[in-house]
């Protein structure tokens, strides 16, 4: 601290000691904490003061130790059988890290926190049943789901449409048991290896002594970690494109991210990568549109999906999979499976749809549905299996730990929304929680005392049959193969695939994310990794920030674009989308109910918005409102009509609707008027020569052209572009 206000440091300072850009190696004692922080008096559990320095309760030593003080050597790889091997039981480092992450919270999530889900059924097409077995994926097989969609960061309690990634996690209760698909809209991870999951969660977490920013990256632990571990860079980079920020959960695609093993009916064997594909396509915000979104309303994807559920407009995705050869290598053209910082492009592996996902229901209970709902990758059922994927095998360790914690005891299964559909005879006793009735004496086996009650099943009775894979004969090693270390060349694959107007989003993304950061060696940094990816992306991050532009550390990998990762360019059914319809007190009436009544023919939602509430119109037809100026914001409607012209041609408009029409021309929106309602619009500020903008005669065909319009989500030659 100084006297001297010139000399004060900025307030802000993650640590004590502003950090080095390359990452420090030589080792030293645990930094000091900031000044203007403390710590709890050092007493004895009995009240009594003991003179201690409080930092004899803080971490000590200069090595990473076990809990139990033992050195480690490596924290990054778990311990396998060989560099591709399975991961092995006796890593007593890993069990002991991601059991601690796992009873971090109570009982909230520790990610994916907050969620909401939604009740459904999922079709099957047939076309799998050549490379699974699995009942449920046979043709017109019918099984029941529960669906949560999630946010990762985020508390219970933050807002829904800050930029993350989304968990996408699906509980099919088929009848050879219940199958958990447990993904993200994203399909790769930060990590490689599931023991790192405990470091990168604390890195995106909010800092631990102030406990912000909530619900954001945009600090300096997180560009700190994703920085120095460039096996990040991919999934960051989808994080600061538009999949970050979903316009709904009913327009966002889902991923399996590992690949799986499935098996045949003869027991031959396919790798695959599952992927959700919405019916209405990939669509997104844009960043203004969904920091506004929460603070008007921070529930915006649950009270979309909600609505839309109750409206009749049941979102559908298609289930499909990506499939290719079950080799010894695990490769496919170049690209390491078990690697879940990669994807192979769609263009190489076709996405073959094997079945389809409607949800129907809202739950009836958030407690008792989406709160306590449990998902584990390791539910699985007849003709599903896992790879060696180290993520995926850690996954299978971490869920059910979680759950023990999260929902008191080891009996959740027996929870209503998690219960199977198959039955159950486990042999599994008492427990917190238990609610089962049990009978009979001898719940072991073998047994006589039962009648031998329950026998072990066959393959020839849907047992579930690990896949006898070869495990090579191979030292335990923390280790990863080499194809692991390439870091860059998908993350330039995903930036030469954007269209323009996409690229400019990642830009500002990554200048907005990195500019909030306190640090300027983390900045420094994070442009180091950006020239890996793009020489125009890093400039242009740099130039935002203040800083020189650095040049790469090694060759730029050029690759042919996979245009699958556009969200850009196709055109989408409009079903459930939502209309805005602006009327004042001299509102062309007639042509606000064929507008209504059109819009609801076509599977959208009109909202009236007027000046107050309850109807107009009521000596005839009577138009209901549902939205006043007061209550209706922009990030609300995906279109906005204005029907006619304001009352008083001199007098200015209403401040909200004007807030409200420059919004949605700013944000991309299709804009319709009618009835002279242009005037409204070039008083605040609209042109009605600009892309998107709809004047004409008549309601029903200005509505025609809008949802045209709507078809392409945004209109996206209103959106400048120098990339």
């Amino acid at each position: 601290m100084t006297d001297n206000p010139a000399e004060q440091p900025i307030p802000g300072a993650p640590g004590s000691v502003p950090p080095s850009v390359a990452e420090p190696t030589e080792p030293h004692e645990p930094l000091p904490p900031k000044p203007d922080q403390g710590g709890p008096e050092t007493v004895s559990p009995t009240g009594q003061p003991t003179g201690a320095d409080p930092a004899r309760n803080a971490q000590s030593g200069a090595y990473l130790t076990t809990a139990q003080g033992a050195r480690l050597y490596d924290t990054d790889h778990s311990l396998k059988a060989g560099p591709r091997g399975p991961v092995l039981l006796q890593d007593h480092h890993l069990r002991e890290k991601i059991t601690h992450f796992d009873h971090e919270r109570i009982p909230e999530r520790v990610v994916h926190a907050r969620g909401a889900a939604a009740h459904g059924v999922f079709r099957g097409y047939g076309s799998a049943s050549n490379i699974s077995k699995a009942a449920f994926l046979g043709r017109d097989v019918e099984t029941p789901v529960f669906v949560r969609f999630s946010t990762v960061l985020g508390s219970r309690g933050s807002a829904d449409t800050v930029r993350d990634t989304r968990g996408f996690a699906t509980k099919f209760y088929t009848e050879e048991g219940v199958f958990d698909l447990v993904g993200n809209n994203i399909p790769v991870f930060f990590i490689q290896d599931a023991i790192k999951f405990p470091d990168v969660i604390h890195a995106g977490k909010p800092h631990p002594d102030r406990e912000i920013p909530q619900a954001q990256s945009a600090h300096d632990t997180f560009w700190d970690f994703v920085t120095l571990h460039t096996e990040a860079t991919h999934h960051t980079l989808w994080n600061m494109s538009d999949r970050g920020i979903p316009r709904s959960y009913r327009m966002m695609e889902g991923f399996g991210i590992h690949t799986f093993r499935l098996v045949d009916a003869e027991g031959a064997t396919t790798l695959v990568k599952f992927h959700w594909k919405p019916k209405l396509g990939t669509h997104s915000q844009v960043w203004e549109e969904a920091q506004i979104a929460c603070g008007v309303d921070p529930d915006f994807h649950r009270r979309d999906l909600a609505d839309a559920i109750e409206s009749g407009a049941f979102p559908q995705w298609e289930l499909g999979v990506q499939t290719f050869p079950d080799n010894p290598e695990q490769m496919f053209q170049g690209i390491d499976l078990l690697d879940p910082t990669k994807i192979v492009p769609e263009e190489l592996a076709p996405v073959q749809p094997v079945g389809l996902m409607t949800l129907d229901a809202n739950p009836s209970n958030y407690f008792a549905e989406t709160e306590q709902v449990a998902f584990h990758v390791g539910n699985m059922v007849p003709g599903i299996d896992v790879t060696n994927d180290a993520l995926l095998q850690g996954r299978l360790f971490s869920y059910i730990d979680t759950q023990i914690t999260r929902l008191g005891g080891p009996n959740f299964p027996q929870l209503p929304i998690n219960r199977t559909h198959a039955p159950v005879n486990d042999m599994l006793r008492d427990g917190m929680h238990q609610t089962a009735v049990h009978r009979g004496v001898a719940p072991y086996r073998p047994n006589s005392l039962d009648g031998g009650c329950p026998f072990l099943a066959g393959e020839d009775t849907r047992a579930f049959v690990e896949v006898p894979a070869e495990v090579a004969a191979s030292r335990k090693v923390r280790d990863a193969a080499a194809s692991f270390d390439d870091h860059f060349s998908q993350p330039r694959l995903f930036w030469l695939s954007m269209s323009p107007v996409e690229r400019e989003h990642i830009i500002a993304a990554y200048t907005f994310e990195l500019g909030k950061c306190y640090e300027q060696a983390v900045k420094e940094r994070g442009l180091k990794v950006l020239a890996r990816i793009d020489g125009e992306l890093c400039a242009r991050v740099a130039a935002g920030l203040g800083l020189p532009a650095p040049e790469p550390d090694g060759p730029l990998v050029d690759s042919d674009p996979s245009p699958a990762l556009s969200q850009v360019g196709a055109l989408w059914p409009v079903d459930g989308r939502v209309v805005g319809i602006l009327v004042g007190k001299d509102a062309d009436l007639d042509g606000v109910r064929a507008v209504c009544g059109t819009v609801r023919d076509t599977g959208m939602v009109p909202l009236v918005i007027a000046p107050a509430g309850g109807v107009i119109g009521a000596d005839g037809d009577p138009v209901t409102v549902q939205r006043t100026y007061a209550t209706a914001r922009s990030v609300e409607f995906d279109a906005v009509l204005v029907a006619g012209a304001p009352g008083d041609a001199s007098a200015a408009p209403d401040p909200r609707v004007t807030v409200l029409l420059d919004e949605a021309y700013r944000h991309g929106k299709a804009i319709g008027t009618w009835a002279g309602g242009g005037r409204l619009l070039s008083m605040a500020g609209v042109p009605l020569d600009a892309p998107g903008v709809v004047e004409g005669e008549a309601a029903t065909e200005v509505l025609e052209e809008v949802t045209e319009l709507l078809g392409g989500h945004r209109v996206w030659d209103r959106f400048p572009s120098t990339v």
